[in-house]
């Protein structure tokens, strides 16, 4: 069932995105060399706890931990582990926030130390996919629209949209209705009412987008070995247009 939030409901949601924010900029100045994605993952429990939060992922279906950090072929739900981050890789962090019942939902990659040339337009190509998303969740467009934006233009800078995995409704629970795909065709699916509160969070491809799971059942990586990633945000729409709950730059 897609449901539509109050103007409350909206505001506990930004009030859990504030927080969000605060973290993910916090881990922007750890990211290094030599760090683990578990120490990360340390970090987020220990802030979220001060902050009065909670991270709503960890025990949803079985999941164990707060973060998921996906690194380089890893395209989403990497588990946080000790291995030391390599000058060169790219890294995603996803959390979802909990503060009193309101939901935020973001994931951030990050480049680790000297990212190549390809690797920077993908960080590059993949965030201004986000925002080309953002510009159509208008109240009256369309699903198809947001996906289209993305989609033309992701693949028009020569790299691949994920479709195995979509952005999501949010609140009360982390996946609500409707789906969110990142490609799509303009001016089809459901159509955008004011209220509804959604992500976006498309996963873009170096090499081909087909995603293939590994034997923990969680983590999906790319087929061909290419890079991928994502930069996702919880956006309320809203009669003015689109309010991201979990803007970084306000």
């Amino acid at each position: 069932m897609i449901t539509r939030k109050s103007k409350r409901e909206i505001e506990q949601m930004q009030a859990a995105g504030d927080i969000l924010v605060q973290c993910h900029k916090e881990i922007a100045k750890m990211i290094k060399p030599g760090i683990t994605t578990m120490e990360i993952e340390a970090f987020v429990e220990s802030f979220l706890a001060k902050h009065g939060a909670t991270a709503e992922q960890k025990g949803y279906n079985g999941y164990k931990y707060a973060t998921c950090a996906s690194i380089n072929d890893e395209i989403c739900h990497g588990f946080p582990r000790n291995e030391k981050l390599e000058d060169g890789d790219i890294v995603t962090i996803d959390m979802v926030v909990n503060l009193n019942g309101g939901l935020a939902d973001s994931a951030w990659s990050y480049a680790v130390g000297n990212v190549d040339e390809k690797g920077k337009r993908l960080l590059e190509v993949t965030k201004t996919a986000l925002y080309k998303g953002i510009e159509q969740a208008q109240a009256g467009k369309r699903i198809g629209d947001i996906g289209h934006a993305i989609q033309t233009y992701a693949e028009g800078e020569g790299f691949s949209v994920v479709r195995d995995f979509t952005g999501h409704g949010i609140g009360p629970t982390i996946h609500e209705s409707p789906y969110i795909p990142h490609f799509g065709v303009p001016n089809k699916g459901l159509r955008l009412k004011e209220g509804m509160v959604i992500t976006i969070e498309p996963m873009i491809n170096e090499g081909e987008w087909r995603s293939k799971m590994d034997a923990n059942n969680w983590t999906a990586r790319t087929v061909d070995k290419g890079r991928s990633a994502q930069y996702e945000h919880t956006i309320a729409i809203t009669k003015d247009g689109p309010l991201i709950i979990t803007d970084q730059d306000k």
